[in-house]
Parts: structure tokens; C-alpha cells; sequence
């Protein structure tokens, strides 16, 4: 195992050494929350043939997928959250781990339709899972060389001394983590110099003139006129031939470089950073430094073997299938209609208690237990200090009273509502950081019983979103249940029957 010095050093270095060339721009196909998401949930849920457990533990596969009872309980806790971004509606149907389960089977369904359908070989998801697998080639790479070259690391005292004489400011450990950055600054950077001698990188500089041409008519001439002047990936790839495309700018063992790499590279860049000498020998040159470091690192990463590692390949075809399930529903929700200005008023007279902006203030201390938040109401009971019984007790002792909200608390919020000003309230259970289901005693500080707000512009296209939503997410049950008739599966009740993340000690 890597120590946690060593994986900070491998992150800073990698920044400090490798990062002087961009990766490809990563075009959104979903909402950035919503991808990372379900990047999380493709993570949690894995192939048959990668599941190490027990049997039982299996509550539901289909396919190659198998998903796994922590799995859904995990995933059960997140369906429970309410939606900041939305109202919450006190009389809406909670998730069960049926029917969450049915749901992740559902989200296998997709993406093995949209591998039916190819999407993989469209060219954004490429992109993606390209330079993901780049990245965590790379990283291989480079905590494989740190590790070898671990002894080069070592701080000697006299050198932490004589840094601490320099910048007295410095904590000894702050000098120990410097230094040891600088060595693996040093160290990496001879590194990639060998690489790049060692694949023998050739430069066809007789082409870079017809290539700044190229780059100098997307830039000052571009076919759409438009305010800002930067070059937009759509002119990369529909203003230039694939003559164009394909003029060799470098080569090297296994591998070279096309005027679409370099372009690839300057579009990673966001346009204030992007040089200003591009149509210079020199800007051009250095530019196409940059866009050399990724594909000399990964040559070197596979040459080595690293692309075969088992776990990086796990990892990406997890990314891969989170790319592939969010297009998917993309795809789906083109499908469904904007409502009309009928139908946002007729959801606003009909759901207008959701609308109201009731909040409370409050103080809590977050028990580890049952039996502690017993204790810790008991003592608030005795009349002893609320933030004396925090520091003993609380699992949050810096938390500060806050405002909260119907959207903040979901389910919770009506036990928090029976509260009155100054009261203590508890044990009650409450979302604990993001993942967590604990028993907290609470200080009710104030009570706002709020309006219903009226209707505006605002609401309305509030309402608009969440009719869309709504929307969507009926389309998409429907799509799903009607992939599950397509792709054999099976789900097993007598392992569910008990799941209940609100049951805890």
C-alpha cells in the first residue's frame, strides 16, 4: 500500500510535472451532479465476475451485474435524501428497497441497451473514457515509478534544518512535505526526459507552417462570425478537411502526433490561457510539448503493461457505463414536452402547500448511538449547558446553530416541526453528512411558520423544472420497466424483506 504521503506527493507531482500538457476537453453529456452521481453508483454496483462476496449477499443481478445487499441499502440511504433544488412534499411515497432495487436493475438495463445501440462508439463518450483511462494510466505510472524510487525521496535532517533556518515559519512538517515534493519534482521530471528520448520523438517541423495557416484561418476567419474570438471545438472538427486533420506534426515509437492532437490540446486549455504566439515556430512548438506528455506517458504506461492492470480496467468500464446510462436517459428526456403555462398553474393550485418558505433554527448534537443521545438528553434534561453536553457528546462539536428547511430535512422535518421555540427535542434520527442515518438531539432556536409564496415568474419556471423532472423520471420508469422484459433478470425478496436504513441502534 501507498502511505498517504506518498499519494499526496504523487498528486502534486503529477500536477507540478505532468499537467503541462491538457487533456482533452471534456464536453458535458449530463448534468456535471447527476454524472457524478451515477458515476458513484456504477462504482458501488460490479460485474458478476468481479464479486468476491458471499452469495446471499447478492440481491438482484441481470446480465454480467450483480448488485450486492450494502449496495442497495447505500443507495437506498441516497434515495432518501430530499433534493435541496426542490420543495419537499410531506405526503410524497418514500423509496423501499424494492423498489430502489428495481430501479438499479432498471439503470443496468440502459446501459446494456445503449451498449446494444453502440453508443460507446459515439464520439463524446470516446473522448471521455479515453482520457479517464489516460489519467489513470498515467497515475499508475507514475505511483509505480515513486514507489521504486522511494529511497530518492528520503529528507535527510540536515537539509530539514537548514530549510527550517531559511523560513522559520515553517512547521518541521510542512518543511518534510516541500522538500519531499521538490525531490519528486526533480525526480519526475528526469523521468519524462528519459521517456521522451527513449521513444525517440521526431518533430516534422517542415509541416508546422502549413499547420499555423490552418490555425490562423479558424481563428481570424472563422466561417460563423462571432463576438469572442477563440476557436470552438465544432470548428476544429467541421472547418478543417481531414487532410488537415491528419498533417503529422511528431512522431514517435508506437505512436504521433496530428494537427486534431494539437488542437485537442489547445481546446483543453480555457481561451484566457490559451498562448498568443500560436502563430509563431516558437508558441506553435511549445504548444506541441504539451500535446506530446499524455501520449509519451501512456506509450511508457503500456509498454509496462500498466493499461492491463485489473483494477484501472474495473474503474473504466464503470465510467464507461455511467457515460453510457446518462446519454442514454438524455436520449429519452428529448421525449418529453415542455408543460404549459396550464399546466404550471394548475400544479401550483394544486400543490401550493409545498411552496411555502416555513424554516427553523437550530442547534444539534450528533450521538454516535442511541444510548448516547439518550444520555444526552437526559443531561440537557438536568439543565446542564447545551454546548457543554455537545463538547461531551456531539460527533460535530465546531457545528454552529443554522436555518433549516422542509427541502433540507425530507422525512425528518415533521419530527423537527413538533418543536417549539427553546424546547430540546430527542432523540430523533436525522441525515448525518452525506451517507448517514444518526440519532441527534436537537435545540429548537426559532419557528417561522412562513407563507405560501406567491405565484411569480420565478415559481414559475421553478415549476416548470420540476414538472419536467417529474416527467422525465415517469418516461424513464416506464422505459426501464420495459427493458427488464427484455433483459432476463432476477431479484431475491428474502434478502430485501429486512432492509430498513432507519433502523439503527
Amino acid at each position: 500500500m501507498v502511505n498517504n504521503v506518498t499519494k499526496k506527493l504523487i498528486l502534486i507531482a503529477y500536477i507540478i510535472i505532468f499537467l503541462n500538457a491538457s487533456m482533452i476537453a471534456q464536453a458535458a453529456i449530463s448534468d456535471p451532479n447527476e454524472n457524478q452521481k451515477n458515476t458513484e453508483i456504477q462504482s458501488q454496483e460490479q460485474p458478476l465476475n468481479t464479486i468476491n462476496s458471499k452469495t446471499s449477499e447478492i440481491v438482484g443481478k441481470i446480465g454480467d451485474y450483480t448488485i450486492r445487499k450494502n449496495q442497495l441499502e447505500k443507495r437506498l440511504i441516497s434515495e432518501l435524501y430530499p433534493d435541496p433544488y426542490e420543495p419537499y412534499n410531506e405526503d410524497a411515497v418514500l423509496p423501499d428497497a424494492n423498489s430502489v432495487l428495481m430501479s438499479m436493475l432498471e439503470e443496468k438495463a440502459m446501459i446494456m441497451e445503449a451498449r446494444n445501440l453502440n453508443y460507446q462508439e459515439k464520439e463524446n463518450i470516446k473522448r471521455l473514457v479515453d482520457d479517464t483511462r489516460n489519467k489513470r494510466i498515467i497515475n499508475l505510472l507514475t505511483e509505480n515509478y515513486l514507489k521504486q524510487n522511494a529511497d530518492k525521496l528520503a529528507v535527510p535532517e540536515s537539509e530539514i534544518e537548514q530549510k527550517i533556518k531559511a523560513d522559520p515559519n515553517l512547521s518541521k512538517e510542512q518543511v518534510i512535505e516541500a522538500l519531499k515534493t521538490q525531490k519528486a519534482r526533480n525526480l519526475l521530471n528526469q523521468y519524462y526526459k528519459e521517456i521522451y528520448k527513449n521513444l525517440k520523438v521526431k518533430k516534422i517541423t517542415e509541416n508546422f507552417p502549413k499547420a499555423i495557416k490552418v490555425h490562423d484561418r479558424l481563428l481570424n476567419h472563422p466561417i460563423k462570425k462571432e463576438n469572442i474570438r477563440f476557436i470552438r471545438r465544432y470548428q476544429i472538427m467541421d472547418e478543417t478537411t481531414e487532410d488537415e486533420k491528419n498533417i503529422v506534426l511528431a512522431t514517435f515509437t508506437g505512436g504521433k502526433i496530428t494537427l486534431l492532437d494539437w488542437f485537442e490540446t489547445l481546446h483543453g486549455l480555457s481561451p484566457p490561457s490559451r498562448p498568443k504566439d500560436l502563430n509563431t515556430i516558437k508558441g506553435f512548438d511549445k504548444l506541441l510539448e504539451r500535446a506530446l506528455t499524455i501520449p509519451l506517458l501512456v506509450t511508457e504506461a503500456k509498454l509496462q503493461g500498466l493499461d492491463k492492470n485489473p483494477d484501472m480496467l474495473k474503474k473504466i468500464k464503470d465510467y464507461e457505463d455511467s457515460c453510457l446510462l446518462n446519454e442514454f436517459r438524455n436520449e429519452k428526456r428529448k421525449e418529453v414536452n415542455e408543460p404549459t403555462a396550464e399546466e404550471v398553474q394548475d400544479y401550483y393550485n394544486n400543490h401550493k402547500k409545498i411552496f411555502n418558505d416555513k424554516k427553523l433554527r437550530i442547534d444539534q448534537i450528533w450521538c454516535s448511538d442511541l444510548d448516547t443521545a439518550k444520555q444526552a438528553k437526559a443531561e440537557l434534561d438536568e439543565g446542564k449547558d447545551f454546548e457543554d453536553v455537545k463538547q461531551q457528546y456531539s460527533l460535530s462539536k465546531n457545528s454552529k446553530p443554522f436555518d433549516t428547511y422542509p427541502h433540507n430535512q425530507g422525512l425528518f422535518w415533521k419530527d423537527l416541526w413538533k418543536g417549539e421555540p427553546n424546547e430540546i427535542i430527542g432523540p430523533i434520527k436525522g441525515f448525518y453528512n452525506s451517507s448517514e442515518i444518526k440519532w441527534r438531539v436537537v435545540k429548537i432556536l426559532e419557528k417561522e411558520p412562513g407563507n405560501i409564496l406567491e405565484y411569480s415568474t420565478n415559481l414559475e419556471n421553478a415549476i416548470k423544472n420540476l414538472i419536467t423532472t417529474q416527467k422525465s423520471d415517469a418516461l424513464l420508469e416506464k422505459c426501464g420497466r420495459e427493458l427488464l422484459k427484455k433483459y432476463p433478470h432476477e431479484i431475491f425478496p428474502d434478502r430485501i424483506k429486512d432492509i430498513n436504513p432507519l433502523n439503527i441502534p
